[in-house]
């Protein structure tokens, strides 16, 4: 997590003045799990730790949790059912039968959000979905696999996304330069509504945190943070919800080209 404390700083005449020092952003550092050296694409970092640990969740989950399949199931089991069963309802509403052959990948992506979003809320943990560099490789992924597998099933019809039929003609070169633009903006918009979303509130949860070092106004500090904290829980299922049904969206368009 990020250090706010009450520091000595220089001021521009050399003196020392004592005063409140918020560093917010300090959690997002990426920092070697194991000594100080410098990062490289393999170093072991905070980042992996914490992946891994919603890895380990969705398999404890999914895996431990499913393992009896009682009649009766356990608190586990029905939280394991209502996540298969709210997504499986959101996959077939968005896309149709044919989207279905392709949940467990989009199963998959919601619930590595969901843990790694609730799993950043932990204190001193660190929110991985914070960064961009994450939540980038999600969305690279799912326009990648989208495109692919538009031009796959459809063919060069899969063009025929970026061309308004029913729009006039002398509009449709316009409007299929601005949907073609709007089709490679997509990863973008995709990993930073997720990733600024997740910042934001846990830097602003900080900010408030570092306030209550003043006896003043801790007990405001302390009613802010509670208040963004349970907010913080609603928006980090809202995240993961956003991103699995723009992932929807989008696998409905590669597998139904037409406006």
């Amino acid at each position: 997590m990020g250090t706010t404390d009450v520091a000595t700083e220089t001021d521009a005449h050399g003196g020392e003045e004592g005063g409140l020092v918020f560093h917010p952003l300090d959690q997002f550092i990426v920092e070697p799990l194991f000594g100080d050296g410098p990062i490289h694409w393999y170093t072991i970092t905070n980042v992996t730790l914490w992946m891994a640990l919603a890895v380990l969740c969705i398999f404890g989950l999914l895996v431990l949790g499913t393992s009896r399949r009682a009649t009766i199931p356990s608190r586990l089991q029905s939280v394991a059912e209502l996540a298969y069963g709210f997504v499986h309802k959101m996959v077939e509403d968005v896309t149709g039968k044919e989207g279905l052959k392709y949940f467990p990948y989009i199963f998959t992506l919601f619930l590595f959000i969901v843990f790694a979003n609730f799993l950043g809320l932990i204190p001193t943990s660190f929110a991985t979905t914070s960064h961009i560099a994450v939540t980038a490789v999600l969305a690279l992924a799912v326009f990648l696999t989208v495109s692919v597998l538009g031009f796959v099933l459809n063919g060069a019809k899969f063009l025929s996304l970026f061309w308004v039929s029913s729009a006039p003609l002398a509009l449709r070169p316009i409007l299929a330069i601005i949907e073609l633009i709007s089709y490679f903006v997509r990863p973008v918009s995709h990993s930073i509504r997720l990733g600024g979303n997740i910042m934001a509130g846990h830097a602003v949860m900080k900010v408030f945190a570092g306030f209550a070092a003043i006896a003043a106004v801790a007990p405001l500090s302390v009613v802010a943070i509670t208040a963004i904290y349970g907010l913080e829980v609603l928006v980090s299922f809202i995240q993961a919800y956003v991103f699995t049904i723009l992932t929807c969206v989008y696998l409905r368009d590669a597998l139904h080209p037409h406006h």
